[in-house]
């Protein structure tokens, strides 16, 4: 869902029309939307691509992943409770 807040936000900091601004909100939500699984696998094969081992892939991968927004994984109503009491 696009925040029309956001889309004016947009549209006023860039100049960028409503259309415009809109698709960019959308990508940028859908960027953040990645599971932190699907951004391991995704960053790990472009790493590999560019060359690094897997020892420096895996502390680069840590350290992208501390300072990203990644979604929440999808959780049963039991596994809110037990977050919740335990």
């Amino acid at each position: 869902m696009i925040d029309d807040d956001v889309v004016a936000h947009i549209c006023a900091s860039t100049g960028l029309p409503p259309t415009d601004a809109a698709r960019v909100v959308g990508d940028v939500l859908a960027y953040y939307a990645e599971p932190a699984e699907a951004f391991v696998r995704r960053r790990h094969s472009q790493l590999r691509s560019a060359g690094l081992q897997n020892p420096e892939i895996f502390v680069r991968i840590r350290s992208e992943l501390a300072g990203r927004l990644v979604a929440a994984p999808e959780l049963s109503e039991r596994q809110v409770r037990r977050i919740v009491y335990g």
